[in-house]
């Protein structure tokens, strides 16, 4: 299970009414190769597959596929707003470490 904060919900709410995302729409979060640290976060805001795995919470939905799902099992994603950076924050307990930037990780083996 993936998990969003209320602050997350809020923002993901905000930003499809924003864009006039098609119903169903939700954030896309996977994972790739890439970043300073081996895998790195993408996300965007889409459609979902029939092979993917959905998490509703607040009236909003988290798109995640197959291949993804092992590396961000147990997750939860934040919204942060501050002076130095905003968006959305992943708080993965499978990552050892994470790069300063945190869209970059190492998967634990």
């Amino acid at each position: 299970m993936i998990q969003l904060t209320s602050n997350a919900i809020s923002e993901l709410s905000q930003m499809l009414t924003a864009k006039q995302a098609v119903a169903g729409s939700g954030l896309r979060i996977g994972v790739e190769k890439g970043g300073c640290a081996g895998w790195q976060y993408a996300m965007s805001i889409t459609q979902p597959q029939p092979s993917d795995h959905l998490f509703t919470d607040g009236g909003v939905t988290l798109i995640v596929d197959r291949d993804s799902l092992r590396l961000l099992e147990g997750s939860t994603i934040d919204y942060v707003d501050d002076l130095n950076d905003s968006g959305f924050r992943v708080i993965n307990p499978n990552a050892t470490r994470s790069c300063g930037c945190g869209t970059s990780f190492e998967p634990k083996e």
